[in-house]
């Protein structure tokens, strides 16, 4: 389907780029981090409403049966969906991805995953030398699940480019996502840079950055110039870079808010201006994080 360099022809958030597998994923995406049950309920299905296709949670956020249940009464059938769940990293392993995975899917109540991510790289930090050989581990399990039709495509979280290359030495199925903090304030260059040489989907998650980032001058004018908030203005520039934002707001406004990024483009100059924010990172460092 259509290329997210290709903008003019993107009109809804439900619009697809094609994963490195042939698969078709969502242009925009609802996250769900920090969402109890009845805001993952309620946000869910007031993204649905909104036009969002792609539905993000994870092991770690707690809030999977809730996630599930909004899926499966949205009146949306499963396969225009696309539902996106992650590995902790307490369950890497390949027995106990593979347990984690079935967790997973049980308390959601599907059949099948579309998007299945690696939360974190084992790192050096808590591994050592053994980090790369703790992917690839885990990563067997993932392949195992995909040649069984249960997950149709795979991906990884917080990964960048040495991780990448590690894991590539003994992959036989390459990621098809990599999904990473990315924000103004937080471009990530080198791993952007990398994913896309490689054919990987990149998709940001915290795409609107800290509170100081949207409060910015830039941003601020930027967005104005285009009768557009800041948080317009970011998801806008995430989607002109090539990645797939996941925004979360349990805002019914702000929901819809954020799916009105189509109509307007950024220039070059705007861009860039906006790539030239002071580094705000939100989450931890994928090679210092011990949890």
């Amino acid at each position: 389907m259509t290329k997210i360099t290709e903008m003019n022809k993107i009109k809804l958030p439900g619009d697809t780029i094609t994963l490195n597998n042939g698969i078709e994923m969502p242009v925009l995406g609802y996250g769900t981090y920090l969402s109890t049950d009845e805001e993952t309920r309620s946000g869910i299905l007031n993204a649905i409403d909104s036009g969002y296709r792609m539905i993000d949670t994870a092991s770690y956020y707690g809030n999977e049966a809730a996630a599930g249940e909004a899926i499966r009464t949205s009146g949306i059938p499963r396969d225009e969906l696309f539902v996106t769940t992650k590995l902790w990293n307490t369950d890497r392993g390949y027995r106990s991805t593979l347990d984690a995975f079935n967790r997973s899917l049980e308390l959601m109540g599907l059949d099948y995953l579309d998007l299945y991510l690696i939360h974190w790289p084992a790192n050096r930090k808590q591994f050592g030398a053994g980090a790369s050989g703790a992917n690839a581990e885990t990563w067997q399990a993932f392949e195992e699940l995909y040649k069984q039709g249960r997950v149709r495509a795979l991906g990884v979280s917080n990964f960048m480019p040495r991780h990448l290359k590690d894991l590539y030495e003994t992959a036989t199925v390459n990621p098809a996502v990599n999904q990473i903090e990315f924000h103004p304030g937080l471009t990530q260059k080198e791993t952007l840079t990398f994913c896309t040489d490689n054919d990987i989907a990149v998709q940001g998650w915290s795409p609107l950055g800290r509170r100081s980032v949207l409060d910015s001058e830039p941003l601020i004018r930027i967005g104005a110039d285009h009768g557009k908030t800041p948080a317009q203005t970011a998801l806008r520039w995430s989607l002109q870079h090539g990645v797939v934002p996941l925004p979360k707001s349990i805002d019914p406004g702000r929901i819809e808010e954020n799916t009105e990024l189509f109509d307007f483009e950024l220039s070059g100059d705007e861009m860039d201006e906006i790539d030239a924010l002071p580094e705000a990172r939100q989450g931890g460092h994928p090679d210092e994080v011990d949890f």
